[in-house]
């Protein structure tokens, strides 16, 4: 089997800024983390259409809409930062520095909590007129 060529070489040294080959597993649990992110954002996205088809009797048109693009803002922003987050974690473990402080849980923890909030909302007012 060939080993890696000079563009996947010089790739990886622009990705991943150089540094030491940190153990595999390592790397590899910092790329089950990303993708448990990836499971979360298609969750979000899984969310946001459900709401949009399926709670046509419970919101009013601009209130579906509104929690279905919140859900989906999420999404975007979750997948977004898992992959900036990837690359950190694994630049810094390369570099043997210390692990960057993780944005995407209180970014998730405060969309999901809005979220939340605006729901909860929606359906207190609904019970209320």
């Amino acid at each position: 089997m060939a080993g890696p060529t000079e563009q996947d070489r010089s790739l990886r040294l622009r990705l991943l800024g150089g540094g030491q080959e940190p153990d595999p597993r390592f790397s590899l649990a910092n790329e089950r983390t990303f993708l448990a992110w990836i499971r979360t954002a298609l969750a979000l996205v899984a969310g946001g259409v459900a709401v949009e088809a399926f709670t046509g009797e419970l919101f009013v048109a601009p209130v579906r809409s509104l929690i279905a693009v919140a859900l989906l803002l999420l999404a975007l922003l979750v997948s977004a930062t898992a992959g900036l987050r990837w690359l950190r974690v694994e630049r810094a473990m390369r570099q043997a520095r210390p692990l960057p402080f993780p944005l995407l849980v209180p970014l998730l923890a405060i969309g999901g909590t809005l979220v939340v909030l605006l729901l909860t909302g929606v359906l207190l007012w609904r019970a209320g007129g």
